[in-house]
């Protein structure tokens, strides 16, 4: 029955690790994602682990059954995860009373959890362990307090410095208060345990010591952040480490009469060493940090690696140690068992904390992604084999009562099973490809790590620092230049004043690598002898004007500087003869290489200009992933687009006016991006404010007015991210609209080529000397896969220029159209038009950067009808099409 039980509860945490996992690797279609896999794996997998295995501990160290028993428990969990999926729910779909109802379902459970462990303590306080079942109960009473200010933090008026103080009350009440109680109070038995040595003299003292050390520090970061004193909360965390120091004693003591050496403590022991560390720097942060919105910005950008650090290995390492153990079935069978979770243990520890550690330091962005998914991976295997070893022990259980059904060899001798020495093999692997992703990631983006020719030029040091604050601010470096002896050692201070993400990047290699808005960092130059240039490395920053320069006084005559030779680069001009690669290299432009009378091939497939009709309902959700990806614009021609959901222009919205869009944007690109519709009407502060990569944000509007309408980047430089293919059309039908024989859609832009491979050239964009002008991202392709109509359709075309500089003049080469919609008004035709205006026609849809309508014609003849810019030269690069009229 008890095997029944624990196996039933285990299977529940594990599906809401499964659950996790599927929103991880389909992470850039899912709303919401991050949040969604923190609250899966702490509100859910957590969660409901700490239910379980706090009440099965709270009995161990009392010697008493649990009041209520089984079916309280069981109940208790019920109503815990409907609740918790509630919430969830409820966030994504963007239901504040769901959020708030299953809010107080959870919290209410957890009260009642607590309530029950609390009765289990009366008349038990003679018992040696007694105590630590108040840790629990203590975790049960910050659970609420969490929640509420989780459900105050969905509500969309909460914003500004309180939004900032209550997420850090919420992260450190639920973080360091529902798991991290739970966990101090566990890990004085299950420490122990397994090691197996006897239990530290000090370990009652230490958690009769600790308790109260921890719930003082966690009521003055609740104090701090509701008063709005930092430095206050600070030295909450600061007491609250103290804590958690105090209750490390006996746990060293007892690691250095036996070392760790199973997966299970190895996991355990790792994850309090990432609790520990990650209290003491979120103390840091919020003594140092300028402002409550820098300090919860920063503590969160912990809060994943914290989540997976701490949380989720001491999960694993828990569910490792004790499901072999609750299911039983004698020594060789749980040792069997044990044996079986364990495999590859050295191996998936390396790939997560060395993936982990890797994930935090300033590394190339490619880096980091290669780095989560081998992360993903180690920690996906720890359910697979523990539920591997229950099947084992499932197995020989029932073998050793002689069930008949029974398939599959017995086991083996258990020395067999439980090797004395762990082969080298898988964690040397694991190294290596650890080794490989950042050999990787710094092949693709080599300045990122400081790779460059030396600052020093043979000088002989002075001995004397120079220290040198400078601002990344509005585009700008501030101040732009500094001076320095040859021979002086220089640091430069550098903090992001803006929101957009920069950096500075010297010829020499040195580089502060990104910093988010707010941030700061030290770039320590080292001893200079020779003049330098610095410019910031986000694509088309540098063409806009940030760039820097070091000149040195008292250096060799021709190195006091290098910027005169490079000037060219800063003023955005160009030859159009080089371009540059995704890596930041110069190469030859891939404007060489086109030829628009060139044949794409017989495997061509042009894109789909038909328009379909508006999906049903009127609320309309999508997910928008930032995709950086190599497409090709010409026959022959590739460029790195930036773009939304993979193509270039994104995926085109439609509706009608009052319908309501929920668009979810997922940067995972490897700079910061944007997103405006200009089909919603609201204030561009939040919704259109930059997010770095691996960040998301949920933009909400409503339809209140028809036309054809421009979404893009608005990321400075806002040129250069529109024209590398960051562009797309939001379709508002007119009231009324009628339906028609052939619809399509025609996105305008313009490409300024970079290399062959490469995002697009800077200097052309601010130039304006595009090298062609394409219809839905591909020169010329409609020449070669044309649009479709038969003698006497009625065929609509809408057109959205989205520039970045180029405007229309759209024709169709034979047509007359004798309908036409221009930015939301009909300007001929249409239903409700005078009976004068019947015989009334026109040639030509003119339109500026981000206008858009639409036009109708009737095909009088078979035939080939171009379709075309009527600003010839657009349409002699690129701008042109084919719609084939049949009988």
């Amino acid at each position: 029955m008890r095997a029944t039980w624990h196996r039933r509860v285990n299977s529940l945490v594990l599906l809401w690790l499964l659950a996790a996992a599927l929103v991880a690797l389909a992470h850039r279609w899912v709303p919401m994602s991050e949040w969604l896999l923190v609250h899966l794996l702490l509100l859910g997998a957590v969660s409901t682990a700490v239910l379980v295995w706090s009440a099965h501990f709270a009995e161990a160290v009392r010697r008493r059954p649990l009041p209520g028993g089984r079916t309280g428990q069981a109940v208790r969990l019920g109503v815990h995860s409907v609740a918790a999926l509630a919430v969830v729910t409820g966030m994504v779909a963007g239901q504040s009373w769901l959020v708030a109802a299953g809010g107080a379902g959870v919290a209410l459970t957890v009260l009642w959890h607590a309530v029950t462990l609390a009765r289990l303590g009366r008349g038990a306080l003679g018992v040696r362990l007694g105590f630590t079942a108040w840790y629990f109960v203590a975790a049960g009473l910050t659970l609420p307090v969490g929640v509420a200010l989780g459900v105050l933090l969905a509500r969309s008026d909460t914003a500004g410095p309180q939004a900032a103080q209550a997420y850090v009350a919420h992260v450190a009440v639920m973080m360091l208060g529902w798991v991290g109680l739970t966990v101090v109070g566990t890990m004085v038995t299950l420490w122990p345990t397994m090691l197996r040595v006897q239990l530290a003299q000090d370990a009652t003292t230490a958690a009769r010591h600790g308790l109260p050390v921890l719930a003082a520090g966690l009521l003055l970061v609740l104090a701090g952040a509701w008063s709005g004193i930092q430095v206050l909360a600070g030295a909450g965390l600061i007491g609250y480490l103290l804590g958690l120091l105090r209750a490390s004693w006996p746990l060293v003591d007892e690691a250095r009469r036996r070392a760790p050496e199973t997966f299970a403590s190895r996991s355990v022991g790792l994850a309090w060493l990432w609790l520990v560390t990650t209290v003491a720097w979120w103390a840091v942060l919020l003594l140092v940090a300028p402002t409550w919105d820098a300090a919860a910005t920063s503590i969160g950008s912990l809060l994943g690696p914290l989540t997976v650090g701490f949380a989720a290995q001491v999960l694993l390492g828990a569910l490792t140690h004790l499901v072999p153990t609750v299911l039983g079935g004698g020594p060789s069978v749980v040792r069997a068992a044990r044996a079986a979770a364990e495999r590859g243990g050295t191996a998936r520890l390396v790939l997560t904390n060395g993936g982990l550690l890797a994930y935090l330091l300033p590394v190339p962005s490619l880096v980091r992604v290669g780095m989560s998914v081998l992360v993903l991976g180690a920690l996906m295997a720890t359910p697979v084999l523990v539920l591997r070893s229950a099947v084992l022990s499932r197995r020989e259980r029932d073998r050793a009562t002689g069930d008949p059904a029974v398939q599959g060899p017995a086991l083996p001798p258990v020395e067999l099973l439980v090797q004395p020495r762990r082969p080298a093999g898988p964690a040397l692997a694991a190294v290596a490809a650890l080794a490989l992703v950042v050999a990787g990631g710094v092949a693709a983006d080599p300045a990122a790590v400081g790779i460059g020719s030396s600052a020093a030029h043979g000088v002989e040091a002075t001995g004397r620092v120079v220290t040198v604050d400078v601002e990344a601010r509005d585009m700008r470096f501030v101040p732009d230049s500094v001076e320095v002896a040859a021979g002086d050692e220089l640091v430069l201070r550098v903090h992001n004043v803006d929101d957009a993400v920069h950096d500075l990047v010297l010829d020499s290699g040195a580089t502060t690598g990104r910093l988010a808005g707010g941030a700061t960092a030290l770039l320590e130059v080292g001893v200079v002898g020779r003049g330098m240039d610095g410019w910031c490395s986000v694509a088309g920053h540098r063409q806009m004007g940030m760039v820097f320069t070091v000149v040195v006084v008292g250096a060799e005559p021709g190195t006091e500087s290098s910027s005169d030779g490079d000037s060219h680069e800063m003023d955005g001009s160009t030859s159009g003869a080089t371009g540059v690669t995704a890596a930041g290299e110069s190469e030859p432009s891939a404007a060489l290489d086109l030829d628009f009378l060139a044949d794409p091939g017989a495997a061509f497939a042009a894109a789909d200009p038909v328009l379909g009709p508006a999906p049903a309902g009127t609320v309309h959700r999508l997910t928008l992933p930032v995709v950086e990806k190599e497409v090709e614009v010409a026959p022959g021609v590739t460029q790195m687009l930036w773009t939304f959901g993979g193509t270039a222009p994104g995926p085109t919205l439609r509706g009608a006016v009052g319908d309501t869009f929920v668009l979810t944007l997922v940067n995972d690109g490897s700079l910061g991006h944007s997103i405006d519709f200009h089909a919603g009407a609201l204030a561009p502060d939040e919704p259109m404010r930059t997010i770095g990569p691996g960040e998301s944000l949920t933009y909400t509007f409503t339809a209140t007015r028809s036309g054809i309408w421009m979404y893009h980047c608005s990321t400075m430089p806002m040129s250069l991210h529109i024209a590398n293919g960051m562009f797309g059309a939001v379709v508002i039908d007119p009231p009324g609209l009628p339906e028609v024989d052939r619809e399509y859609l025609v996105v305008q832009s313009e490409l300024y080529l970079g290399a062959q491979g490469g995002i697009a050239d800077a200097a052309k964009v601010a130039a304006e000397q595009p090298d062609a002008v394409v219809f839905n991202g591909h020169a010329n392709q409609y020449d070669h896969d044309p649009l479709v109509a038969s003698v006497g359709d009625r065929v609509r075309i809408w057109v959205l220029d989205v520039g970045p500089n180029r405007s229309s003049a759209f024709h169709v080469v034979g047509g007359q159209f004798d309908t036409v919609f221009f930015e939301g008004a009909y300007q001929l035709g249409g239903p409700d038009a005078p009976a004068s205006s019947a015989t009334g026609g026109s040639q030509v849809l003119g339109l500026l950067p981000a206008q858009g309508g639409f036009v109708e014609l009737v095909p009088p003849q078979a035939g080939h009808y171009p379709i075309v810019s009527h600003l010839m030269v657009d349409a002699e690069r690129g701008a042109h099409g084919v719609l084939e009229v049949t009988d």
